[in-house]
């Protein structure tokens, strides 16, 4: 038997802090938006995956206080973050400015160092930006790429420089505050699937987050928001936040069967849907596809997915951790592996959900799919195709990919 409070404290449901809205599922209007976002308080940032990790994944959960947000499984939360102090310090630095100095706009009026750090993108440069220099400094190769008219040519080049960079390409070329912000690109908020479930967690939203960290030219670089809110963002610090709806990312009804395909991070709105089918006491089956690199350091949940398991609500677990043998093996190949009882869920009604990278994961699983329709349903490629479309229309397979 499923008992929420035995998937460990941050999951046991409090029903005092629990709103009578939020248990029931019902959606009210809320102040808080992507303009006037909610000062959530972070109660838990936990680093998820193991030392020996090549990633770098974490646990967030955020109180939503009294503020009347409500979310449901499958929906986003969007944070509004702030860039690396210390690049802003550098790019201060690059302008021969303090920071204090005084920047006006139509709207508001605010220091030099606030609109680095809260206002602009600094972490990526806009196209505003490269033509920009490319036209103050004659850069060669800049030119050349911004001539070409090959914006993936202009993109590779550009891949993981930021605005401090390109300023560098010519040390003489140091434009004024205003000059520089002119060419900027505002600061957009980032967003994360939820990975909690409003009946389970309360009025708290969790987050599932991989913390992108690199290296270039010396200098360590990370994504603007999963560093701010790994390195910055402690217990009792709030974030500004707000729910981006995804209603075509959606539970089944109670008695239909779920098929879920998340690796990596991709997991988050299914733990929201486990724990959301288990406190409805739906009766769908429900079979998970979990993978990553190592079970050792990137089984993300694990514990909890077990006790999912043993407590009958997740009917199926299939894992694939690529490196943990010679020839590596990903979700899409455990798919092939159980392609006849998979086809047999879709022709018994399950619906198929899929969430995490769109570059190359999502396109193989949809390449693995059509294989399995086309090989346990008897059908040619044209047919399979049909078949799958068919399940796109009738919102029976669904994704959230990024």
């Amino acid at each position: 038997m499923y008992d929420a409070a035995s998937t460990g404290s941050s999951l046991a449901v409090d029903t005092a802090r629990t709103s009578p809205a939020r248990r029931t599922g019902k959606t009210a209007r809320s102040p808080w938006n992507r303009r006037n976002p909610y000062p959530a308080t972070v109660v838990r940032n936990e680093l998820l995956s193991g030392p020996g990790s090549a990633k770098e994944v974490r646990h967030l959960e955020l109180d939503l206080g009294d503020s009347g947000i409500t979310y449901e499984p499958g929906d986003g939360i969007g944070i509004a973050p702030t860039n690396d102090p210390a690049l802003v310090d550098l790019l201060l630095a690059r302008l021969r400015a303090v920071g204090d100095e005084i920047i006006a706009d139509r709207k508001a009026t605010y220091t030099l160092r606030e609109a680095l750090t809260s206002r602009y993108e600094i972490g990526a440069p806009s196209k505003y930006l490269v033509r920009a220099v490319a036209e103050r400094t004659g850069h060669p190769e800049l030119a050349r790429l911004l001539d070409a008219g090959d914006p993936q040519a202009l993109d590779a080049w550009l891949h993981g420089l930021d605005v401090l960079d390109l300023l560098d390409l010519d040390p003489t070329f140091t434009p004024t505050p205003e000059e520089l912000l002119e060419e900027l690109s505002p600061l957009a908020h980032r967003e994360y699937s939820i990975s909690s479930s409003p009946r389970v967690h309360g009025d708290t939203v969790h987050i599932t987050m991989a913390t992108v960290r690199y290296r270039v030219a010396d200098r360590d670089r990370g994504g603007v928001c999963s560093t701010h809110l790994a390195d910055r963002c402690a217990p009792g610090d709030t974030v500004p936040v707000f729910i981006s709806p995804n209603k075509k990312f959606r539970l089944p009804a109670e008695d239909v069967s779920a098929i879920m395909i998340g690796p990596g991070t991709g997991i988050a709105p299914f733990r929201a849907f486990l724990h959301e089918r288990a406190a409805t006491g739906a009766t769908g089956s429900n079979w998970l596809f979990f993978g990553d690199q190592h079970r050792a350091h990137d089984h993300l949940y694990a514990e909890e997915l077990d006790r999912l398991v043993a407590g009958g609500v997740l009917d199926r677990l299939d894992l694939a951790f690529s490196r943990d043998q010679e020839h590596k093996v990903y979700v899409q190949d455990r798919m092939r592996e159980h392609g006849s009882e998979l086809f047999a869920w879709l022709e018994s009604g399950a619906h198929l959900y899929v969430c995490g990278d769109a570059a190359t994961m999502a396109d193989d699983v949809d390449a693995a799919l059509h294989e399995i329709v086309a090989e346990h349903g008897g059908l040619d490629a044209e047919a399979a195709a049909a078949y799958v479309g068919h399940l796109r229309s009738d919102n029976r397979y669904l994704r959230d990919v990024y």
